[in-house]
């Protein structure tokens, strides 16, 4: 089928919720894709961090498919050996203590807040049910999480969203505590904001932030599900923080491609959600967990590593090019965000994809990037050239 021949399928036939680019993506290899017609692409978005072992993964698929043949799907009324595995991994890697499966990081972050919700009303009843979420943050498109969300673009349309939620500053500890009273029950947060623009927590703050709900007893809620399963180099970026949350949430690269999402609860709460007050149908499936078993064999420490060194080649590339077009360069690991002036950041990406890169655009003027973690050097050298070119001396 021709790129022409889709387009018009997908204006026919889809719902028009999203504004796709006119290309039409075929197929891939490593972390270079190719259109129907052969045009192709260096990929700097992996599906928004989905594809984190890139494209044609042998390994991967491999895994998926000897899955399939043996199991595709199974209720969790009954016990499966890919999920069980999935979460023991999760948890010696991370000092979480049980996992939560389910399809996608708005629902793993759904789950996090009724876990946080049920915790407090467990133990002190009724009337202590809000969650603090930081101003600029991004938490899922749900009703719920709509709401979670610390940005007024996304909070209208979809009215009477679900209450409960107060918004703090970023780096601002005198601003979280004056939003704070005796209806908190937990402060969820992203130690980098992706949506908001790449914009990473200092240590300090967040340690503070850990403190302060170490004594008031709320839950300290991390939403990783753009920033863990190896982006910003290690397995979560909250173990770069000196700080073990109470839950944290993942998805986008747990499977590398096919949808997972869930979440990670602490030994003292991991009794809170108890038969029946949660579920999900296909949570825990046997074949996204065989995938997510084989990702995270991939991720290990030598291979973490890695991303750091590409993530810190990529940051030197980008500041040594002395462009007028770029203010700024934060991230960490291979989640970057360029503070672009002089130049709209979403202009850049159609001419840019034009050229051949695919980017993201994310926050106040920033170009995203969020590459798949196996993204050669080769590759990035190739996109780098041809974002050069456009930025300009």
């Amino acid at each position: 089928m021709t790129s022409k021949e889709l387009m018009e399928l997908d204006q026919q036939y889809v719902m028009n919720t999203y504004g796709r680019f006119p290309v039409a993506i075929d197929h891939g290899k490593g972390a270079t894709l190719y259109g129907p017609e052969g045009d192709k692409y260096i990929d700097f978005t992996s599906g928004i961090g989905v594809n984190s072992l890139g494209y044609g993964n042998e390994d991967w698929a491999k895994a998926i498919y000897e899955q399939a043949l043996k199991l595709g799907h199974m209720s969790n009324l009954y016990y499966t050996e890919p999920c069980v595995k999935l979460a023991k991994t999760l948890c010696e890697r991370s000092g979480m203590s049980c996992a939560f499966f389910g399809n996608s990081g708005a629902e793993a972050n759904e789950g996090m807040i009724k876990l946080a919700r049920k915790y407090s009303f467990d133990k002190y009843g009724e009337g202590r049910s809000t969650i603090i979420t930081l101003v600029n943050s991004f938490h899922g498109r749900t009703i719920t999480t709509l709401n979670a969300t610390g940005q007024d673009v996304f909070h209208n349309y979809f009215f009477p969203f679900t209450e409960g939620f107060r918004y703090a500053e970023p780096e601002n500890i005198a601003d979280l505590i004056q939003k704070s009273d005796k209806d908190v029950c937990a402060v969820m947060l992203e130690v980098i904001q992706g949506e908001g623009g790449v914009q990473p927590l200092s240590k300090e703050y967040v340690q503070t932030v850990a403190d302060l709900c170490k004594k008031n007893d709320w839950l300290l809620l991390i939403d990783e599900v753009q920033t863990g399963i190896g982006r910003t180099g290690s397995l979560f970026a909250f173990q770069d923080y000196g700080i073990q949350p109470d839950v944290v949430s993942f998805a986008k690269g747990i499977a590398g491609g096919l949808p997972m999402g869930g979440f990670l609860a602490a030994e003292h709460v991991r009794g809170v959600l108890s038969a029946g007050t949660h579920a999900s149908t296909f949570g825990g499936n046997p074949m996204a967990s065989a995938a997510a078993l084989k990702v995270l064999e991939t991720l290990n420490e030598d291979f973490l590593v890695k991303v750091q060194a590409k993530g810190e080649y990529m940051v030197k590339q980008f500041a040594a090019m002395g462009s007028p077009h770029i203010a700024g360069v934060r991230g960490k690991g291979l989640m970057i965000g360029l503070q672009l002036t002089g130049m709209n950041n979403a202009e850049l990406c159609k001419n840019l994809m034009a050229r051949g890169v695919l980017t993201l655009t994310a926050g106040q003027n920033v170009l995203r990037l969020l590459p798949p973690l196996t993204i050669s050097l080769e590759e990035i050298d190739e996109g780098i050239e041809i974002i050069k070119g456009l930025l300009g001396n």
